[in-house]
């Protein structure tokens, strides 16, 4: 419940911004308050807005009552920083829109465009973007350039930093400022002039102190993004382009951005010409000195992978089998050189070979072109993360951190990480990284339920930190953001002088101190170990889930109700209140609205298991909660209906057919009030009628009901279609009317290409199942794809001939391809 001024604000938004949009309940502040790190807070209120127009406002008035706002996009940041327990405001459905120029030389992307995304826009230029996080396929351009993210291949001439070429920002006090404009441009100064000043006077400062400036250009001289980007300060002087490039790495504390213009990178998509090898050395020192050669000779990526990061994924299918074999430290590196050419290839290859030469490796170094073979490569790079996390114990959270040691620092560097890691006895523990950056990324788990152990995560990164930063110069954040959990430790790293003009950065440009508070600057030296999300151990089914969102981005009612991650996240605090008693009238209002919001909107059609790195399949839980509500009359009842789907399916097309002259007889508005009328005298139990409502199918004419036989069947190849009952039910509807039904023309299509159609016995009493199963229904699910089963064996001879279903999704195609 809101009161005092948030209410005060909830009534100010209400009147610009629609209600549905302005949520305060418990279930939705706990939903889309959550994010991908190991923090959690809940917000008072979340505002979803959907245009520029609305932000702006929401944020003005967010000045105007000095109420702190935190923005989110897709909140697979893993540092803390998109979390609130003031308002969030979440800017991700309504912000794609983009613009393609000088032949795909530059883009223009709204914040809510996936990474992803951006790349196959510019794919048919053979244009990339620079930043390319492992997120990408879920992070949105907004958080992107908020962490100035990175990526294997990026460094640090290829990051959101130094490929941005405008940018249009909204500040806290609500004003627009768009950098490629240049009456935008000439307002702002007017307008902002003491900003502007400021800014400048401070990048005056800063070239000034001699020791200052060395140290900034000392520090970013590798991947760093603790802290502000103050090489801001020191790569620019006009304030509007130190203001541009600031906004970088922000992380939501400086303004929003609304959409940024990069400089595209040349891609091989279009005429690929690489070779890669996983190279084994005996130890880290010797696989780190290899890197100096590597770096050297420019290869695209030197990945490094240690013996514990190795050991994870020696059991994953299609890896090679070698892996098991390795000694207790083998290091592996996994090496990528590309060129314009295949003969440049081979060229670099042998120049490789030769740098290599003197170090020794346990196997023969060996490249490959073979795309196949390179996937496989590619596996064990990628799957270290999910492997390990995987492999934890239920209630523990798995963590990644993110540092950069300078180049020339990378053996003692890692080997010391090693020993730390031995002290404080993380066996779990694998180390991975972009070698050639000096960057090192480093999984563990970690249990935060007792003081003891949270004690024991403190002190080691308390360590961590006295290692990079004390002993090697190094960067505590390289790609993945400050956030909450290096906030503490950023004027360690910088120096007093240094963080005091990051203090400076944000009261210049956030005076009231309303964006995003405790990120980045904060004063408290323990607020890396305060707010800790809790993680109960609720059902196997989904204990492995790290809220990372990656499945959001595939979720067909992500935006409606709730997304995978949001369900996890919800039914862990159900459970979590449930096991400890508390918050007695939270938990009743989380329970009640879970049930629309978790478990009728879910579509459960696996798509989530796709898209997620631990294999997680939301529907499964959804499915096990919505059998554990079914009364044993409800379950029989199912029963009868998936025993009678030719029943079913006619009464469903003599249903649809009713309606659909009945519409024609009395036209679409007076049809259409009879049609809402009965939708709410009946309680919603019959479907809310629209002009797209189909006529029923026409019956389908199979085999055996077909006039004679064409003399020359025998000789053309088979194929058994099984049309589902959906297609076997709903026709055309009135606007479709001169059209073929799919059915029909699935025949014409399978006739023309010379096959004979063979259809199951009994097709119209066959169901795959889907229907009863993700409703809960597992008997009737079961019983119906065991039906169909036994009726595809038959039809296929035992599998010989291949089977047509039009219109499965995904998940019951994988369920059906596991029974036949």
């Amino acid at each position: 419940m809101i009161t005092g001024k948030y209410l005060s604000y909830y009534n100010e938004l209400s009147k610009v911004i629609p209600k549905k949009n302005l949520l305060h309940d418990s279930l939705n502040t706990l939903a889309f308050g959550t994010d991908a790190s190991f923090y959690r807070l809940i917000p008072k209120l979340i505002i979803k807005v959907f245009s520029e127009n609305e932000l702006q406002f929401a944020l003005k008035k967010a000045y105007e009552h000095e109420i702190p706002v935190t923005f989110k996009a897709a909140g697979t940041s893993l540092s803390g920083q998109t979390l609130s327990d003031s308002v969030m405001i979440i800017a991700s459905h309504g912000w794609k829109d983009y613009e393609i120029s000088e032949n795909g030389d530059k883009i223009k992307l709204q914040a809510g465009i996936i990474g992803a995304r951006a790349n196959l826009l510019l794919k048919k230029y053979g244009r990339k973007i620079g930043p390319d996080p492992a997120s990408i396929d879920s992070a949105m351009i907004g958080g992107m350039v908020s962490n100035n993210a990175s990526g294997m291949n990026s460094g640090i001439n290829e990051n959101s930093y130094s490929t941005i070429k405008d940018i249009r920002v909204i500040l806290s006090d609500g004003t627009i400022l768009d950098t490629s404009s240049k009456e935008s441009c000439n307002n702002f100064r007017n307008t902002h002039s003491k900003m502007v000043a400021d800014l400048e006077n401070l990048s005056a400062k800063v070239k000034s102190n001699q020791e200052l400036h060395q140290k900034i250009v000392h520090k970013y001289r590798i991947k760093n993004t603790t802290g502000y980007g103050i090489n801001s300060l020191v790569d620019y002087s006009d304030g509007i382009e130190i203001l541009k490039h600031l906004m970088v790495g922000s992380e939501g504390t400086l303004g929003f951005i609304s959409d940024v213009t990069f400089r595209t990178l040349e891609t091989d998509v279009l005429d690929p010409h690489n070779a890669l090898s996983l190279m084994i050395f005996p130890d880290i020192r010797s696989a780190c000195e290899a890197v100096l050669v590597l770096k050297k000779l420019g290869v695209s990526a030197a990945e490094i992978m240690d013996r514990a990061a190795l050991r994870s994924v020696e059991s994953v299918k299609g890896v090679p089998a070698y892996l098991k074999t390795l000694q207790p430290k083998a290091t592996a590196l996994l090496v990528e050189t590309s060129a314009k050419s295949d003969e440049q290839v081979k060229n670099n290859i042998e120049a490789i070979k030769k740098g290599l030469e003197t170090i020794q490796t346990e196997l023969p170094i060996e490249f490959t072109s073979d795309l196949k073979e390179q996937k496989i490569l590619w596996k064990i790079r990628k799957e270290i993360f999910t492997t390990v996390a995987g492999m934890r114990k239920s209630g523990t959270t798995p963590l990644i951190e993110d540092l950069c040691f300078p180049i020339e620092n990378l053996a003692d560097g890692t080997s010391d990480l090693i020993n730390l890691i031995e002290k404080y006895k993380y066996k779990e523990a694998a180390i991975w990284g972009h070698a050639k950056e000096g960057n090192l990324h480093f999984v563990f788990t970690q249990n935060f339920q007792t003081q003891k152990e949270i004690e024991r995560y403190d002190n080691f990164m308390r360590d961590i930190v006295s290692l990079v930063v004390d002993k090697y110069d190094g960067s505590l954040k390289a790609e993945h953001g400050t956030g909450r959990n290096m906030a503490p430790f950023v004027a360690t790293e910088w120096g007093s002088q240094a963080y005091a003009i990051m203090k400076e950065i944000k009261n210049i440009m956030d005076p009231k101190g309303i964006l995003n508070p405790g990120v980045i600057i904060n004063d408290d030296p323990d607020i890396h170990i305060k707010n800790l999300k809790p993680i109960p151990s609720i059902r196997e089914s989904v204990d492995k889930c790290m809220e990372c969102g990656f499945c959001e981005s595939v979720c067909v009612s992500e935006g409606f109700t709730l997304s995978p991650r949001q369900r996890i996240t919800v039914y862990r605090e159900i459970e979590r209140l449930r096991q400890t008693g508390e918050e007695s009238h939270r938990a009743a209002e989380l329970n009640k609205l879970y049930q629309y919001a978790g478990l009728d909107t879910c579509a459960t059609d696996g798509l989530c298991y796709i898209k997620c790195p631990l294999d997680i399949d939301t529907g499964k839980l959804v499915k096990e909660l919505r059998h554990e509500g079914h009364s044993e009359r409800a379950e029989n009842t199912a029963l009868k209906i998936a025993r009678n789907m030719d029943k079913v399916t006619a009464g469903m097309r003599f249903g649809l057919n009713t309606v659909f002259y009945l519409r024609l007889a009395t036209g679409k508005r007076v049809f259409g009030a009879l049609a809402t009328t009965t939708h709410k005298i009946t309680g919603g139990l019959v479907p809310l009628w629209n002009e797209y409502f189909p006529k029923g199918a026409s019956t389908i004419k199979t085999k055996g009901q077909k006039k004679q036989p064409v003399a020359n069947d025998s000789i053309k190849p088979k194929v058994v279609y099984f049309p589902s009952c959906i297609t076997r039910s709903m026709g055309q509807s009135k606007d479709q009317s001169n059209e073929v039904q799919i059915t029909q023309l699935t025949e014409i299509l399978l006739e023309r290409a010379g096959y004979q159609i063979i259809y199951p016995d009994n097709m119209n009493s066959l169901c795959c199942g889907m229907a009863f199963s993700s409703k809960g229904f597992v008997k009737a699910g079961q019983e119906a794809s065991d039906k169909l089963e036994q009726a595809l064996h038959t039809a296929s001879e035992g599998g010989k001939i291949p089977i047509l279903c039009e219109f499965l999704t995904w998940h019951v195609e994988f369920h059906l391809k596991k029974k036949i």
